[in-house]
């Protein structure tokens, strides 16, 4: 494109600039499936695209759910309770465990394998992220405070007081989306990643070692594959592990063709 653009000049340059915006223009706003919706996720993502829809499958039937996904043009799993620890063979853990929706577990695991057989670009946040995990065969801490006992403040009374630094690894994705090294985010979980899944990459790191931020190994198998357990939705947009994160999903989103379009 660049050296297209140096060759032109005059009224061709000017076509060819005119022909891309009517292209972009032409694109309908992105709609996108969130998992269980509330005000700080979609004003995230409208911080990023003051165009984009959302519709929250949480509300619908679970069959309705599967037909409005193949709707949409990508899948939020936002933050939320414990998942049942069966669904990763530690059933004899559920007591140490807080609450559990067995409805939602099973609707946003049926939602994420949905999503990958269409290549629809995926972002996970907080349980979103442990729940990637799980469903690509990793296991959960169960209780931070009790199996980690780590000074940093993972979980506060008051979230928006609870912050801790993140450590991005050079070497993935989620380093060329922010283009920093760290920064400062905003926390609320009581479990994390355990064991990570075979086909998925840790890129980020809380200062006491727990995994922060997960992607696809192989970054070839899925268009957009995201996951962080941080909450980039209760974050300013100029942080660099909040804004930029919602702008490249949502870019990514816009270049997915629903099956009915």
């Amino acid at each position: 494109m660049r050296l297209l653009i140096n060759r032109l000049s005059g009224a061709g340059l000017l076509v060819l600039l005119m022909t891309f915006t009517a292209c972009q223009r032409m694109l309908p706003p992105p709609v996108i499936a969130i998992s269980k919706a509330s005000d700080n996720y979609i004003n995230w993502l409208k911080r990023a695209d003051s165009t984009v829809r959302y519709v929250n499958l949480y509300t619908l039937p679970f069959d309705s759910a599967f037909t409005v996904l193949d709707q949409c043009n990508g899948l939020l799993l936002t933050g939320g309770d414990d998942i049942y620890p069966g669904i990763y063979d530690r059933e004899n853990d559920t007591a140490r465990c807080e609450t559990f929706d067995l409805y939602r577990d099973t609707l946003e695991i049926n939602l994420i394998y949905k999503a990958l057989e269409i290549n629809m670009p995926v972002f996970g946040v907080c349980r979103g992220e442990q729940l990637l995990n799980v469903v690509f065969g990793g296991e959960l801490i169960i209780d931070i405070p009790q199996d980690i006992q780590s000074p940093i403040p993972h979980r506060c009374d008051d979230y928006l007081t609870c912050f801790h630094m993140v450590y991005v690894e050079h070497n993935s994705f989620l380093h060329r989306l922010c283009n920093c090294d760290s920064a400062l985010v905003t926390t609320n979980h009581h479990q994390a990643i355990l064991i990570l899944a075979p086909d998925l990459k840790a890129n980020a790191y809380s200062p006491d070692h727990l995994i922060e931020g997960v992607e696809l190994a192989d970054l070839s198998k899925h268009p957009f594959l995201l996951a962080v357990q941080w909450h980039p939705e209760r974050m300013e947009a100029a942080n660099p592990l909040s804004g930029p994160l919602a702008a490249a999903f949502l870019q990514q989103c816009k270049v997915f063709m629903p099956a009915n379009q």
